[in-house]
This record gives structure tokens, C-alpha cells and sequence, in this order.
């Protein structure tokens, strides 16, 4: 008899733990997949554009207000990497109302019409340092010409900052045309200086 109540109370023991047993196998949820990596963003509030045009010998400095970039880059695999920017033609300046309402005109850069500036990069070239070459495509007024621009990365505090410059030939995109084409009054050479600031750049 004894026997037999023992058994009884070992099945019954043993349904109400097996549904709490078979819980306790259940394997764990699996961790939720991690959100991929934002794309970096231009910080335009600390970018920077500029020129410098000289006029007779003199230098004149002007800058863009307004200018976009989409960056597609980590350092350490740089040759993957894309860069495509744009420029407002609208929004330079040379600081004076009148000079920059003569800029809008089609003999210049025509900002009514075609009131864009676009670079477009075919290669990253790592140079050492932190230093990189990249070249790729302007278009502007309706042409189009190769560039190579050196660029240098300083990172700080989360933030990226890409600072370079190089020489354009103003003529190359017919701006200062007709009348003003001529040389020994604007020079055809004119600096750009850029320095740019984005979040969300790999670590270098």
C-alpha cells in the first residue's frame, strides 16, 4: 500500500513540475539585431567655402552660403568610398550687394539658370597621415572637368573635419566670360578652400 501512495505521489509530483521544467528549457529570445551604423552627415554650421580671385593683382575674397554633401567613407577602407558635394551658385558672395548681383549674371555664374555646382568622386587615394587624394568630376554652367582635390581628416570630439585646397581655372566653366575672360583684369586661376565637418565618420 505504502508502495503504491509513494508512486502515486512521485507521477503527480512529476506532472506539476514538468510544464515549470519545460519552461525553464525554453531557449532565450534572441537579441534583437543591431541598427546599422548612420551615414555620415555634413555639420553645415561649422563648414566652410571659400575663394580667393585676384582683380588687377588685387586678391578678392568671396564664399558659398549654401552647399550640400553626401559622404559614403571609412578611413581604413578609403578606396570604398564616395563623395558627391553641391554648391548653391546662388548664395556667394563677395560682401557687397552689387558685386554679388553681377556674379547671378549668365556671364559669370549664371545662378538663375543654372544655379548648381556638382563634384561627383571616381577614386579615394590614401596619401599617409590621415591625408587623402580625391578626385573625381565638377560640373558646372553646363561642362564638366576633372579635379583632384587633397583633403586632410582631423577628428574631435565625435566630430570629422576634412580641410584642403586647390587651384581652379575659372575659364575651364566659362565663368567671367565674354568681356571679362580677359586675364590681366581677373585672373584665371582662383583658390578654393574648403573645410568641412561631419558626424558620423569611422574613426581614423
Amino acid at each position: 500500500m505504502k508502495t503504491t501512495v509513494t508512486a502515486a505521489l512521485l507521477l503527480s509530483l512529476g506532472l506539476i513540475t514538468a510544464p515549470v521544467l519545460a519552461q525553464k528549457a525554453k531557449p532565450a529570445p534572441a537579441a534583437p539585431a543591431a541598427a546599422p551604423a548612420a551615414a555620415p552627415a555634413l555639420v553645415a554650421a561649422q563648414s566652410e567655402l571659400s575663394f580667393v580671385s585676384k582683380q588687377m593683382g588685387v586678391p578678392v575674397d568671396g564664399k558659398f552660403k549654401r552647399f550640400e554633401a553626401q559622404l559614403g567613407f571609412d578611413p581604413k577602407k578609403a578606396e570604398a568610398g564616395k563623395v558627391q558635394f553641391s554648391i548653391d551658385l546662388s548664395s556667394v558672395t563677395l560682401g557687397d550687394p552689387m558685386l554679388d548681383a553681377e556674379l547671378a549674371k549668365p556671364a559669370w555664374f549664371d545662378s538663375k539658370k543654372l544655379g548648381q555646382a556638382v563634384f561627383t568622386s571616381s577614386a579615394i587615394k590614401p596619401l599617409g597621415g590621415n591625408r587623402f587624394e580625391v578626385a573625381g568630376k565638377l560640373s558646372m554652367k553646363g561642362l564638366q572637368k576633372d579635379l583632384s582635390v587633397p583633403v586632410a581628416l582631423v577628428q574631435d570630439k565625435g566630430l570629422t573635419t576634412a580641410s584642403g585646397s586647390f587651384v581652379l581655372k575659372r575659364l575651364d566653366f566659362k565663368i567671367g566670360d565674354g568681356e571679362w575672360s580677359d586675364t590681366s583684369m581677373v585672373a584665371n586661376e582662383v583658390t578654393v578652400k574648403l573645410k568641412l565637418v561631419f558626424s558620423g565618420v569611422a574613426p581614423l
